[in-house]
């Protein structure tokens, strides 16, 4: 049996899914029951209502299992206490493998949730369990939050500089190199890089979204004040605005970048290509 924490998310989904494609038994722990008959229908085989801050709750999550794949709620301000309730819980049930779900770079401390995260691998480190750390950079799919401008506008809305480069990578890899992870000999011990392109601009982006959608597609940058307040107005919490505003800093300044290479070994196939990706979306009609 295999425990995927914060399975209701889109990372939980995708990795349960993966998982249950795998014909591995999977416990889902959600927050709420009323996310539980999703996760059954994706294919878990169980699934547990509770809180990753309640010690009882992560005691009974752990019960029987063999490996954790551990994320954490998006943008969580409770990462690291989260971390450590499951960490205890691991321990003292002789959980086999850990698999954290961190993300790349977490070791900017600009970035606050990033630093979180690095602050989580930190105990791992310590804990003296057999673990893995996942480091996915910006998935492809956060698109969706800007996809009916895309397709209705030909506007691609972005808070931050038009020449930034990011690495993407697409969601379904990551939760396929989850899956081998946790089910594969030879991962324990091992940090990697779940990176899908090398930095694009959005520059680029529009220019495959042009070329996937066969219509003009261009870049809008809004000013971080403007996205802060549509952000608020959504009601997006203080922590993850004032967070997700530092990230969106730091993207324009520096961007964020890494290598495919060692997504490329864990799947054994290159990693999907953002134009791929685009002209999935539009043949499925996603979103």
């Amino acid at each position: 049996m295999i425990l995927v924490t914060g399975a209701s998310g889109k990372t939980g989904r995708a990795v349960v899914r993966a998982l249950a494609g795998r014909s591995e038994p999977v416990r889902a722990l959600v927050h709420g029951p009323d996310q539980a008959p999703r996760l059954l229908a994706l294919g878990a085989q169980e699934t547990l209502t509770g809180d990753l801050l309640d010690r009882a709750t992560m005691e009974r999550a752990v019960d029987g299992v063999r490996a954790i794949y551990h994320i954490a709620p998006n943008v969580s301000p409770d990462e690291i206490p989260m971390g450590q309730t499951v960490i205890v819980a691991a321990r003292a049930a002789g959980v086999e493998h850990l698999v954290f779900h961190s993300v790349l770079h977490p070791h900017i401390e600009a970035m606050p949730h990033h630093w979180q995260k690095a602050r989580v691998e930190e105990l791992l480190f310590a804990c003296g369990l057999p673990f893995t750390i996942l480091q996915p950079t910006a998935y492809m799919q956060n698109l969706s939050g800007t996809w009916e401008a895309i397709v209705t506008e030909g506007r691609y809305p972005v808070p931050y500089s038009a020449d930034t480069l990011l690495s993407l990578v697409d969601l379904e890899d990551v939760a396929q190199a989850a899956a081998q992870v946790l089910t594969e000999a030879g991962h324990i011990g091992a940090t990697i890089e779940a990176v899908g392109t090398p930095g694009m601009s959005p520059r680029q982006i529009a220019e495959a979204l042009s070329a996937g959608l066969e219509r003009p597609v261009a870049v809008e940058v809004v000013p971080l004040e403007a996205w802060k307040e549509k952000a608020q107005a959504s009601g997006m919490g203080e922590y993850q605005i004032s967070a997700l505003a530092k990230m969106f800093g730091y993207y324009n300044d520096h961007g964020l970048t890494g290598n495919p290479q060692a997504l490329t070994r864990v799947l054994g196939r290159p990693p999907t290509s953002f134009g791929d990706f685009v002209r999935r979306v539009i043949r499925e009609h996603w979103w």
